[in-house]
């Protein structure tokens, strides 16, 4: 039986002091965990400033070091958070929907090593795994040292500086291991979490590698023959290229977050003295010279050497050895079978052959250890140059949440996996953006409106006071889930106001009665109409006496009825009083006009409400016009008063964030004479803590509206488009209109290219100030679908179980989607 040896008594790794790990030959190395763009977000340029980026910092590295990145990818399951007994309806929900979705988890590490002089290169035979004592061959010069730490700090600020990627050290106590945490050392030797099980098991070589009961399999790439004619910073992601453009991914991606199975991916770059490699090359050179008579294989060695040496000494490149493996593993044996077929359909899409070790793989694992890279058998690596080895570099993450309190939770592309999302504060403060305006663009069916019912959701529980305006009743659901105030025409039920109705607390100020003036003079006057400077000062007058009354009166109730009798009796003594002249103000004219909204009239209804009177203090608002849009009295009357209750709640709200989102309908007020109000309002709610939305379906409203051109689109940091698919041959005319890259052109046209049939959710683009962008997934509990759902079949049959309720939404929509998930277990 064969003895059993104690990991201490060959492991490699003398000590962990002062943020460094040193071996027991005397390497040195420096470890960072690094922060890498997010998959699907960067453009072929950005990829080939990326991976130059790579270049540079690779040629500060001292001779003698090695560049070892290690980037590791775990599957996981998606944790929900019950902790927040806050936390509403929809949003536990949606906790419980994406419970356990599974995801591959991204930790990059980067490990440079500088080896001794005179340390010679290990390999197969000579691994420190076979050998039972190490002696330093000399001591470390701390001069020596100081030079190796200054050029890794060169190396970092390299990186830094490129705005890609971010450094940070990693200290003695993450290297090692505390109480509850697994150091980096004990992760990799487990191949567990950094919050791992704290259950361990033997590492076995003898049949196949078996790491703490986990099976292994190690696919290498370090022979020549196995690796790729061509090779670049990036490759076609033909999954989400269109005709029209190409999609772009990292040229390691697929042995990166595309790989979608436990591993490890391994990158090693040797920078060795450049002058004893060429000369080592140039004597293999001669020899095969010498030899290229009997073999042909001999002769195109010799040549391949020459034009390396050409290429090293005329292009002045950095030779280096590289090597670059995979190692993938599971819990049980069977799955290997499968393993092995997605390593090599990963290596396949970068046109290389996967080559599984079966006999070295102890040793590569073994010099896999951090800071035992100098271990690692060079037998093993190729020669190339640096800008090639580069190219196998990977250089991408997952989405990465947000740490703002405020936002909405997407989906990312890849898993669908919830990441929380900024796109107000965040970017504002970053300088990235200068307003939080958003424009959203997308056509019917494209899930609009189903995004837009998300985002303002999730604002509203978030503390946003909010108000809509609709034409469609999109937004019935979600307001009759948070108990907001509906406004709709209905012959029953008309839509009622009371502009006269001053809250608790309120005052009247210059705003209320700037606003009262501006729509009596609407309903007095028509468009063509002017008014003099007598009338206005009339009417202004007229309304300081009114409030002076209802002063005086505790019961008379404010509303345009009191205000039209008092302007019929009182106000008429007051002028007769005064000599008012009919020319300067023709109150008989004025009473007579507006009569139609006074007690008995046709439109009495319209501004004398009794009920839904705190509008400032009322979070959620919404003002349905369908069935009023094309209504010559009553659709001015109402816009008018909607910009009154948003403007209001923007300046008299401090600190507490404002939204206006103009669905269709800005279409309508825009034709109603109120194009400068929407320009006055996207150019100055960004002073009061607020952000104005416009949402439009057809690309022909944009060309169309100089409204939107300039005003709308010029102040909106946030453009976000759906699925523009059908627009796919005229896009440029959109591209040039809403000024985006051709990057973000690449990114839009990918939308809804290749979802998961699986599930069910539509992508959405979303640009903040054409610096960030990025696409995500919408994808929600079947509860928010219901609460979303602008199809009319789902929104009866939501109503139809209210009723059973006592009106009660919530309950509803709870039975609703607990009797379509037993339906569909039938």
């Amino acid at each position: 039986m064969k003895k059993e040896t104690r990991l201490e008594e060959v492991f490699p790794i003398m000590d962990v002091q002062h943020d460094c790990i040193l071996s027991k030959m005397g390497d040195v190395t420096i470890a960072y965990k690094v922060e890498l763009p997010e998959l699907f977000t960067l453009s072929d340029q950005e990829y080939e400033s990326l991976h130059q980026t790579w270049l540079k910092a690779i040629k500060v590295l001292p001779k003698h070091s090695i560049l070892y990145k290690q980037d590791w990818f775990l599957e996981k399951g998606y944790v929900p958070d019950f902790t927040n007994d806050d936390t509403s309806f929809l949003s536990r929900s949606s906790e419980r929907f994406f419970n356990e979705r599974p995801f591959l988890d991204h930790s990059c590490y980067l490990f440079i090593t500088q080896k001794p002089e005179g340390r010679n290169g290990s390999t197969s035979l000579f691994s420190s795994l076979l050998r039972r004592t190490l002696v330093p061959k000399e001591s470390l010069n701390p001069t020596a040292l100081q030079d190796f730490l200054d050029a890794a700090g060169q190396f970092r600020r390299i990186m830094e500086d490129s705005g890609f990627v971010c450094f940070s050290r990693l200290s003695d106590q993450q290297l090692l291991s505390l109480p509850r945490q697994v150091g980096i050392l004990e992760q990799y030797c487990s191949l567990s979490d950094t919050t791992g099980n704290y259950m361990y098991g033997d590492i076995a070589f003898e049949d196949g590698l078996l790491i703490n009961g986990k099976f292994c399999q190690l696919y290498t790439l370090g022979d020549a023959a196995d690796l790729p004619a061509l090779c670049g910073s990036r490759i076609t992601y033909d999954r989400y290229s269109t005709d029209k453009t190409k999609f772009s991914v990292g040229f390691a991606s697929t042995l990166g977050q595309l790989l979608s199975c436990n591993h490890i991916y391994s990158q090693y770059l040797f920078i060795d003295d450049p002058a004893k490699t060429l000369k080592r090359i140039e004597s293999k050179r001669l020899r095969l010279q010498s030899l290229s008579a009997y073999s042909r294989e001999n002769h195109i060695a010799r040549d391949a050497a020459n034009d390396f040496l050409n290429e090293a000494i005329g292009a002045q490149r950095l030779p280096v050895k590289a090597h670059f493996n995979v190692l993938v593993w599971c819990d049980e044996k069977e799955q290997l079978k499968d393993l092995k077929n997605k390593v090599s359909s990963a290596l396949a899409q970068i046109d290389a052959a996967a080559k599984q070790e079966t006999v070295g793989a102890a040793q590569i694992y073994w010099a896999g250890i951090p800071g035992n890279a100098a271990d690692f058998p060079i037998n093993d690596t190729f020669d190339t140059f640096a800008e090639q080895a580069a190219c196998f570099l990977n250089l991408e993450t997952g989405y990465r949440s947000s740490i703002s309190p405020i936002g909405i939770r997407l989906g990312d592309r890849l898993t669908g996996k919830p990441v929380h999302v900024d796109i107000s504060d965040e970017p504002v403060q970053k300088g990235i953006c200068t307003n939080r305006n958003k424009f959203i663009l997308g056509p019917s069916g494209s899930g609009k409106s189903f995004f837009t019912n998300h985002m303002v959701r999730s604002y509203y529980e978030q503390g946003t006071h909010i108000v809509l305006v609709d034409v469609g009743h999109s937004y019935k659901g979600l307001c009759d889930m948070v108990k907001g105030y509906y406004f709709t025409y209905e012959e029953s039920n008309p839509i009622r106001f009371n502009p006269f109705y001053i809250g608790e607390g309120d005052k009247l100020d210059t705003e209320k009665k700037e606003s009262i003036k501006t729509l009596l003079l609407a309903l007095w006057k028509k468009d063509d109409e002017t008014y003099n400077r007598s009338e206005y000062v009339a009417l202004s007058n007229a309304l300081q006496l009114y409030y002076s009354k209802i002063d005086s009166q505790p019961d008379l109730f404010p509303c345009f009825n009191t205000f039209y009798e008092f302007l019929k009796n009182d106000f008429l003594e007051v002028l007769k009083g005064d000599n008012v002249k009919e020319k300067d103000f023709d109150v008989n004219n004025f009473l007579y006009v507006l009569r139609p909204y006074y007690r008995g009239g046709e439109f009495d209804y319209l501004l004398n409400a009794t009920e839904n009177l705190e509008l400032l203090k009322e979070r959620f608002i919404v003002f349905e016009l369908d069935n009023i849009k094309d209504h010559p009295i009553l659709f001015p009357v109402v816009t008018i008063i909607i910009m009154e209750v948003f403007i209001s709640k923007m300046r008299k709200l401090k600190g507490i964030r404002k939204m206006i989102l103009i669905e269709e309908a800005w279409k309508a007020i825009a034709k109603e004479g109120m194009a400068e109000y929407i320009k006055y309002l996207f150019k100055t709610v960004r002073k009061f803590f607020g952000e104005a939305i416009v949402v439009t379906q057809e690309v022909e409203d944009i060309i169309s509206s100089p409204v939107v051109k300039q005003a709308i689109i010029n102040n909106s940091d946030c453009k976000i488009l759906l699925d523009q698919s059908k627009y796919q041959n005229k896009f440029d005319q959109i591209q040039e209109l809403l000024g985006l890259t051709e990057k973000e052109k690449a990114l839009v046209l990918s939308v809804n290219k290749a979802n998961d049939t699986s599930r069910k959710y539509k992508e959405v683009f979303i640009s903040l100030g054409g610096m960030q962008s990025k696409v995500y997934r919408t994808e929600v509990s079947l509860e928010e679908y219901l609460a979303y759902t602008t199809e009319e079949s789902e929104k009866v049959k939501v109503q139809a179980y209210a009723a059973r309720f006592d009106g009660d939404i919530r309950k509803a929509i709870a039975a609703l989607a607990q009797d379509i998930r037993d339906e569909s277990k039938k």
